[in-house]
């Protein structure tokens, strides 16, 4: 089947470019996708219901990534599902000696962010590609890639031939044309050919592997447990606490649930997935509370802090605030899933008619729950490209137009690395002196108020680096 211009590979959120590219870009709205995609998940049109458990897998998206769904005309259908806002968050460390808040009103903002179900993500997708599309089942390809075949490079550089010469060399016109594009072979024994492969098929992506691309990543020999808990009460905060073996994070989810992202060895994670839902319920509350250390306290130093750095600009809303306890959990309420943490980064995100994006380019740890919102941030990069080079009549899978994707997102998402790794490192190692250096960047968080309007303005989207300017 030689038509298809633009190729997605395996994975959920790929549609959000599908549909930016697609639907919202006047210039792209000619152009013939293929999405290849073998979840039954994709078979989904209704809104789901928002009286059933909420699911163990969320994202935490941030403004600038709801930003990209209402571009889209996706973010209607989220606000029909579950979804919980959040507009304060609490980081604190498990010695007792620093904490910090954040509140979105110290950057004049409702929210910091909103926790979202996966799939609430991928339905409200599929819902706003149906609505563009005519006939969406015939973009849907729900079978598997099993190989990929590029133009070698003597075919690209060799000149277009003259009619004579196809005719004399047995060839029509199509068989030339497709000798010039990537040839896709999927597992029900068709085949399609495309100007554009976009792999977003996960960390261990097959795209990736057949381009030959390289990465640089290690194993944090750390495991993350994730699950869906209940509280007498609704939580309306992100809270998160840094323990001795890694972070917990506690979500709220909407209701009176919150998710839970925690993160231990691989060992303890086993032991976790195995205690009965009483056992697990009692480790999580103390996990958040007293365990490991005691509560912090404000003191004299933080005071004097506070008082030093007030004069630099207005004090934020959130410096005033207290330390609290986070809402106990009642009840476990959905399966205990784990999965093993890595740090990996492609050494190119693009090369001819190749791109990646999400996963396949770069995984990231989840202490942040930032992942998530840089491959949409690549989605919308990559739109805005391919956009831009049917404006001038360029070859969509041309390695120049590309390689400005791979400029522009390349930079971003190696900063993020670096700040998650770094935050990763400082945060696993119980030493005294190293102890009150993360206790004095909690003070700074919490008490310099500039310094925590970057912080929060950087967590939320914006390209600016969280330091104090």
């Amino acid at each position: 089947m030689c038509s298809t211009l633009l190729s997605l590979v395996e994975a959920w959120w790929a549609w959000l470019l599908l549909v930016h590219c697609v639907a919202n870009m006047p210039l792209t709205k000619n152009l013939r996708v293929a999405i290849i995609d073998s979840n039954p998940a994709l078979k989904s049109r209704n809104y789901l219901t928002k009286s059933s458990i909420p699911d163990s897998r969320v994202s935490t998206v941030t403004p600038a990534t709801i930003s990209f769904f209402k571009e889209i005309g996706a973010w209607e259908h989220v606000q029909q599902q579950r979804h919980a806002f959040f507009g304060k968050m609490q980081v604190w460390d498990y010695t007792g000696l620093g904490y910090t808040r954040y509140n979105a009103r110290d950057v004049g903002k409702e929210y910091l962010g909103c926790v979202v179900e996966n799939k609430v993500l991928c339905n409200s997708l599929l819902l706003r590609l149906q609505e563009e599309l005519d006939d969406m089942e015939s973009v849907i390809y729900p079978t598997r890639l099993v190989s990929l075949t590029f133009p070698s490079k003597s075919r690209q550089a060799r000149m277009k031939p003259t009619s004579s010469e196809r005719l004399s060399a047995g060839h029509s016109t199509e068989e030339l044309y497709c000798s010039n594009l990537v040839k896709l072979d999927l597992s029900d024994g068709r085949s399609l050919y495309s100007k554009l492969v976009i792999g977003a098929d996960g960390s261990k992506s097959n795209v990736r592997h057949i381009a030959g691309i390289k990465t640089t990543g290690w194993n944090y020999l750390q495991s993350a447990i994730i699950c869906t808990v209940e509280h007498v009460m609704e939580n309306d905060c992100a809270w998160q606490r840094f323990l001795p073996s890694g972070p917990i994070a506690l979500l709220p989810i909407g209701d009176n649930f919150s998710n839970i992202v925690w993160t231990m060895s691989p060992e303890e994670s086993l032991r976790h997935k195995s205690m009965s839902p009483e056992e697990f319920v009692m480790s999580v509350n103390r996990a958040l509370d007293f365990g490991y250390g005691p509560h912090p306290r404000s003191n004299a130093l933080d005071h004097f802090v506070e008082k030093f750095f007030s004069g630099t600009g207005n004090t934020a809303a959130s410096t005033k605030e207290s330390f609290e306890v986070p809402p106990k959990a009642t009840g476990v309420v959905s399966e205990r899933m784990a999965f093993p943490l890595s740090l990996m980064h492609s050494h190119d995100y693009v090369s001819k008619r190749l791109a990646l994006v999400g996963d396949a380019a770069h995984t990231v740890h989840p202490l942040a729950g930032q992942g998530v919102n840089l491959g949409f941030g690549d989605a919308a990069a990559l739109a805005k490209v391919i956009a831009e080079g049917v404006s001038v009549g360029s070859d969509v899978g041309d390695l120049t137009l590309l390689q400005r994707y791979e400029k522009d997102r390349k930079a971003a998402n190696v900063a993020m690395t670096a700040v998650l790794d770094g935050f990763q490192k400082i945060y696993s190692v119980d030493f005294g002196p190293l102890n009150v250096a993360r206790a004095a960047a909690f003070h700074g968080a919490q008490y310099i108020s500039p310094l925590k309007r970057n912080i929060i303005s950087y967590a939320m989207g914006d390209t600016k680096w969280p330091i104090f300017s």
